[in-house]
């Protein structure tokens, strides 16, 4: 059997031990700029193609002779995978882009990722590059989602203030409060284990949340979608960049950063170990970093650069000088995955049950 058919042989063998749902991944190829081309970068990624096209041409403008098969994957199924075509012995992504924080972490710590030397990492954020693996590449705060006609005089600007609201908030609001639902969103869970961190009172923030009759989701989408026509006023903890890009074409919706302390998270990119074109990978990476692509994350995306040297409300500089020690960045190290612990997430779990039930 020649190299090429059994490696083929591998992916077979792989699609089919990989969970069923990972089937159900997009799969998109953009054909190089400059004809045929003879070099494919592969990109694993929890961020939709559709969104991700202008990244994808602009790259391309600068490498006509580099055509991109895009896959679409959840955060998990993107880990799984790599480890798994890894320990195959078959080639896996060129670069991975994901917002699962831990699972690239941990992919990083397990030796499945390649240090990477991009010009752009000497003046990267220590926070935001963890031994030249790992890189954050956006900057994302959870924020209060609300909305604007149930609140004439303005929303609860601190988890306090949430809390006097929640005890005074009038009848017909019962039930007209979401958040995410910890067990089916990665970064809903990430958010809440950052806010018990911070915030003492988070279990009675959230007893308080469940005798309004809170109602969890999955997704932000399905939260910003019942905000914005009234069926929730307040969405807790909600991925500020999904509700900037909507707030912007959506007159009832707003969004606020709380006072007492904002915890913000990042898509993080890697370059796989078992990268069949590292130079490709590090390529798109090194894109992603510079100026233009990280203006284009955060004028075109909607999603906060992470560099300091690109200006504008929709960054890191910018949020950093609004609201300075009150962010609560997390860093881009081994530490996130304490998050990924089984008995850690158990009790959170039971902790979260406690707390919606009033107990």
């Amino acid at each position: 059997m020649s190299r090429a058919s059994g490696l083929a042989l591998i992916r077979l063998v792989l699609a089919l031990l990989l969970p069923a749902t990972a089937a159900c991944a997009e799969s998109v190829t953009f054909p190089a700029k400059g004809g045929e081309g003879d070099r494919s970068l592969v990109i694993y990624s929890t961020f939709d193609y559709r969104l991700a096209r202008p990244l994808i041409e602009a790259f391309q403008a600068s490498h006509p002779d580099v055509a991109v098969r895009y896959e679409d994957f959840l955060a998990a199924q993107i880990a799984d995978r790599v480890v798994a075509e890894t320990d195959a012995g078959a080639p896996t992504a060129d670069f991975v882009f994901s917002s699962g924080m831990d699972l690239q972490i941990k992919l990083a710590n397990d030796g499945y990722a390649q240090r990477v030397r991009v010009p752009e990492a000497r003046d990267w954020p220590d926070w935001a590059n963890w031994q030249d693996t790992a890189f954050a590449l956006t900057y994302e705060p959870g924020v209060l989602v609300y909305h604007k006609p149930s609140f004439p005089d303005g929303p609860p600007l601190s988890r306090l203030e949430l809390m006097e609201w929640l005890r005074e908030a009038p009848r017909d609001l019962r039930g007209r409060i979401g958040t995410y639902d910890i067990r089916q969103s990665a970064v809903g869970y990430l958010f809440l284990a950052r806010d018990a961190e911070h915030f003492p009172d988070i279990w009675s923030l959230l007893r308080s949340m469940a005798r309004a009759g809170m109602q969890t989701f999955s997704t932000s989408q399905q939260i910003i979608d019942r905000v914005a026509d009234g069926r929730l006023v307040i969405g807790y903890n909600i991925l500020g960049s999904y509700a900037a890009d909507q707030a912007r074409r959506l007159p009832d919706l707003g969004f606020v950063l709380l006072r007492d302390f904002t915890v913000v998270v990042s898509r993080v990119g890697l370059v796989p170990r078992a990268s069949a074109s590292p130079d490709l990978g590090a390529a798109f990476l090194g894109f992603l970093m510079s100026r233009e692509g990280q203006t284009l994350l955060s004028e075109k995306l909607r999603l906060p650069a992470v560099s300091l040297e690109v200006s504008g409300a929709n960054t890191a500089l910018a949020m950093q000088a609004a609201l300075g020690n009150h962010l609560r960045p997390v860093s881009v190290s081994p530490g996130v995955m304490v998050y990924l612990d089984q008995a850690k997430r158990r009790r959170f779990y039971r902790l979260w049950h406690e707390a919606l039930e009033g107990r």
